[in-house]
């Protein structure tokens, strides 16, 4: 059902473009947004209702009169009914104040079993009108050190146009991820583009380029026995889950996303 929603309005989008060296599993569909992953996020908050804040930065979590005290990064704190933590579970365990006794040594066991990849991806930004001349849409690199995946990005989205400009993403290899997670960024851009110019010699100049550190990519290894969630604390309810808890694809944090609600309106 959530497929045929995001469907009907436009938001995915069966994935038409060739794309080199993809493992097609039988029985299997895949999809695209073509305004990007963000949309789907987007469309969901908008359906909410919801007031959204970004940009906040939590930093502790205490309990104060029966609900939690949030602290950020930037302004005062203030409090909440319910908390819902879905960052990548590191960071969970980051997190200072009352939350740290609250989490039990079970718990904290159980979270400290989650481990992620870490990438750097790239992006490689092109004024409108520049022809990128290749045959696919997106490919996987299976003989590279530094390179997994390059994608064009319109092309793959279906939104070539001559008006628009084209963008190219590099994904990097986890192995070179991890291995220059704290490396200089632009010592890394400039590595990354020298191994995409020698698998693409034909890449054109971009107009920009951006560099961007992943460095929790994907799950590697998720919380035993995928249950979706976690109840830390629940007078006020304290809750955690996330693609940590099932798996990093759109279904594993759509059981997530459920098994969340139904936890939260319990609750309520």
């Amino acid at each position: 059902s959530f497929y045929e929603e995001l469907l009907s309005h436009g938001i995915l989008k069966p994935l038409t473009a060739p794309v080199e060296g993809m493992v097609v599993k039988e029985g299997f569909c895949n999809y695209m947004a073509p305004q990007g992953m963000s949309s789907v996020v987007k469309y969901y908050l908008k359906q909410s209702g919801a007031d959204v804040f970004y940009e906040q930065h939590v930093t502790r979590i205490s309990l104060r009169d029966g609900k939690w005290e949030v602290f950020r990064k930037m302004g005062p704190p203030e409090q909440f009914d319910v908390v819902i933590l879905t960052m990548p579970v590191p960071q969970i365990l980051q997190l200072q104040g009352d939350i740290v006794n609250i989490i039990n040594e079970s718990q904290k066991q159980q979270l400290e079993c989650v481990s992620y990849s870490s990438r750097y991806a790239l992006g490689l930004f092109y004024e409108a009108g520049t022809q990128i001349d290749l045959p696919w849409a997106a490919q996987y690199i299976t003989d590279n050190p530094c390179v997994r995946f390059i994608s064009i990005d319109n092309k793959k989205r279906n939104i070539e146009s001559p008006e628009i400009g084209a963008s190219i993403v590099v994904h990097t290899t986890v192995t070179f991820g991890s291995k220059h997670l704290d490396s200089d960024p632009a010592e890394v851009q400039q590595l990354i583009l020298s191994h995409l110019e020698r698998i693409v010699p034909s890449i054109p100049k971009p107009a920009s380029i951006k560099c961007q550190k992943w460095r929790y990519s994907q799950v590697i290894k998720a919380m035993p026995n995928f249950p979706g969630q976690m109840i830390l604390h629940t007078q006020p309810l304290l809750i955690c889950g996330g693609d940590g808890f099932t798996c990093s694809n759109f279904d594993g944090c759509l059981d997530s996303a459920m098994s969340l609600a139904e936890a939260v309106k319990s609750h309520l």
